[in-house]
């Protein structure tokens, strides 16, 4: 990709736009991430057990696959800045249903709706950073999946101060709605307006008018899968790190916690830095050696196992996947032939059925073998990665 316009050249509205594009995200990343550490309040309120609250959870990526098909018909409709507001500030109100809920099913409802609605935001804010990225010339996809990941670092803090301060969760939720609408409401008034997904060729995921026929729709397929595995080294290892740490080594809790702490600072550091290894070696090149990073570090901390080498391996994973999704998502939208926004509306479709199993797969080699067997799952979706990067396109693809 290449350098195009400096900063210094960008018109206003753009910068401006950016800035937009940057509150949604960080919005986004903190809303639901503000309620976790409040999740043993809500389980013991509830008498919860901790499979029945880990299926409540799992309702929420459910919800995200059952309404995303319809991001792309929304922001035809509504506009990429509306609809990502909008449904930013819906979604965040299910945090109410959450914290009021009576019983298990409503908390598992609100999961559902939370997730339906989070993935409408999430398909318009990211198609609207692809349209700003257009314009710029360059690489910046990236910088805001990093503020995204500072955004949700920012929102768990804040939710543990209002634990430790024993603030009624309804008011942390109606807090956070009332913070959650105003930046909405701005995000979207910095926006480009009219950016939406409809340019007269699309009316939806109806593959005749969305554009879609088999060849584009297994590449799209494939990168949704691409983004699946970035998407699922993550998540399994952010989960599991503190789990292998403790199963494998007679560590403090404090040491067991940085495996986590290790893969979410590298792959927000890979994202905000992201951008400009793009910009100079191309996506595809990028995710290349993103790849092989997580595979050498991820099977160095497997083959000789050590709490040493476990940091290094998670942190070597989260830097190598930083810009995996972010990639998928830019080469998903450019498929030729595809309406606008349809192809990055089945890519991240597709991952998100990834992201619901791949944990599930991990947990399950755990249980059947170990946990040190089931961290190799993180070095083998790398390679599987690296077999489907040439989707990406050309080593300088814009």
């Amino acid at each position: 990709m290449t350098r195009g316009r400096e900063e210094s050249g960008v018109p206003g509205r753009l910068a401006a736009a950016r800035a937009g594009v940057l509150v949604i995200f960080v919005v986004n990343g903190a809303t639901f991430a503000s309620m976790v550490p409040r999740y043993p309040w809500i389980i013991e309120r509830l008498h919860a057990s901790t499979a029945d609250w880990g299926l409540v959870l799992g309702l929420c990526p459910i919800g995200g696959i059952a309404l995303g098909w319809a991001a792309a018909g929304l922001m035809a409709w509504l506009g990429s800045r509306t609809t990502a507001a909008v449904f930013q500030i819906v979604s965040t109100g299910a945090l109410l249903l959450l914290a009021g809920a009576p019983s298990l099913p409503w908390a598992a409802v609100a999961m559902l709706v939370m997730g339906a609605f989070d993935a409408l935001t999430d398909t318009a804010m990211n198609y609207h950073a692809l349209v700003l990225q257009r314009e710029y010339g360059r690489s910046i996809l990236n910088s805001f999946h990093g503020w995204w990941s500072i955004g949700a670092v920012a929102g768990g803090l804040v939710g543990s101060a209002m634990a430790q301060l024993r603030v009624p969760l309804m008011a942390q939720g109606v807090g956070t709605l009332v913070v959650c609408a105003a930046l909405s409401v701005l995000a979207r008034a910095l926006m480009l307006p009219g950016a939406g997904a409809h340019d007269g060729r699309g009316d939806g995921l109806r593959p005749g008018a969305a554009g879609l026929t088999p060849r584009s729709l297994a590449v799209l397929v494939g990168l949704g899968a691409l983004g699946a595995f970035g998407g699922g080294i993550e998540q399994g290892g952010s989960a599991f790190a503190p789990l292998y740490m403790t199963d494998r080594f007679t560590v403090p809790a404090f040491v067991a916690g940085l495996g986590f702490v290790s893969l979410m600072v590298a792959q927000t550091a890979g994202r905000l830095l992201g951008d400009r290894i793009v910009d100079r070696l191309g996506p595809r090149r990028t995710v290349q050696l993103g790849a092989l990073v997580c595979v050498a570090t991820m099977t160095l901390a497997v083959g000789l196992p050590a709490p040493a080498t476990a940091l290094v391996g998670f942190a070597g994973a989260g830097w190598g996947i930083a810009t995996m999704v972010p990639a998928a998502m830019h080469a998903g939208d450019r498929v030729p032939g595809v309406a606008p926004g349809v192809g990055l509306t089945v890519t991240t479709w597709v991952m998100r059925i990834g992201m619901v199993l791949f944990p599930i797969l991990i947990g399950a080699v755990g249980d059947a073998v170990d946990l040190r067997a089931a961290m190799l799952l993180l070095p083998g979706t790398a390679v599987c990665v690296l077999a489907l990067s040439p989707l990406l396109g050309g080593p300088g693809d814009a």
